[in-house]
């Protein structure tokens, strides 16, 4: 059963450049259809008026997705690694806390580690200081670490994390040869047999081909759902759950 935890901070906006630009267009084309219709032109209201329309459509499904589809997926998520309360684990691409702080909450007895670039362009108001601020909203701040860094070459020792997780963030590497690295990167930092879960847009099956080259196993990919349809299901989400090598990958 999913453990729906409460939500006390602000998580602000994925992706605001496109969220925007989906509204804009909206309003644009609805604007445009009333204007037609005042004027007569019968058809081309009509017609802008229905992508008005389907454009408001794409809007509402991401304002979903990034308010709440995300938090009920990952919810389910979390519950399904059946976390003890004593790992240590790390999110890559932490942002404003939305996947650490809940993991957080599942740790009373160990650690929550995240990393990110800080980019606004990946997340509205993306700061450490604002995930700073949201961990203490949650009353988890004692049992979170920050870090400032690149996921394709994590500050962090071999085999130092029982658990990790991404979010939404390794698509942002714009390499093919950046987001290998990433994932092979997760793997090192990884103990043999730990648990790795990467949720992403378009790019799965590609850190599937990487992960299954460096010996994870158990590997399990699926669609999250129309609750984390980026506008459409042309953007779907998908969830990629792997163990660790029993010997851990180098590579």
């Amino acid at each position: 059963m999913t453990t729906t935890t409460p939500r006390r901070a602000s998580y602000g906006f994925d992706a605001p450049p496109i969220m925007l630009m989906l509204g804009v267009l909206a309003v644009g084309f609805l604007v445009a259809a009333v204007a037609n219709a005042l004027v007569g032109n019968t058809a081309p209201a009509w017609l802008a008026f229905l992508i008005g329309l389907a454009m408001a459509a794409q809007f509402g499904l991401f304002l979903h997705a990034t308010r709440r589809g995300k938090f009920r997926a990952w919810d389910g998520l979390l519950d399904d690694l059946g976390l003890r309360g004593d790992e240590r684990l790390l999110d890559l691409g932490c942002g404003r806390g939305a996947v650490l702080l809940a993991a957080a909450k599942r740790l009373p007895e160990g650690r929550a580690v995240g990393i990110d670039l800080w980019r606004s362009v990946d997340q509205s108001g993306n700061s450490r200081a604002t995930t700073e601020r949201n961990a203490v909203a949650e009353d988890v701040a004692d049992r979170i670490e920050l870090h400032t860094g690149n996921m394709t070459a994590l500050p962090f020792r071999n085999g130092e994390f029982d658990v990790i997780v991404s979010s939404l963030a390794i698509h942002n590497i714009k390499a093919s040869a950046g987001r290998a690295a990433a994932v092979r990167e997760a793997l090192r930092v990884l103990r043999p047999g730990g648990h790795l879960v990467l949720v992403d847009i378009g790019r799965t099956g590609e850190y599937e081909t990487t992960l299954t080259a460096n010996g994870a196993q158990t590997l399990t990919a699926r669609s999250l759902g129309w609750q984390l349809w980026w506008g459409g299901p042309w953007t779907q989400t998908h969830a990629l759950t792997a163990a660790a090598p029993a010997a851990a990958s180098e590579g």
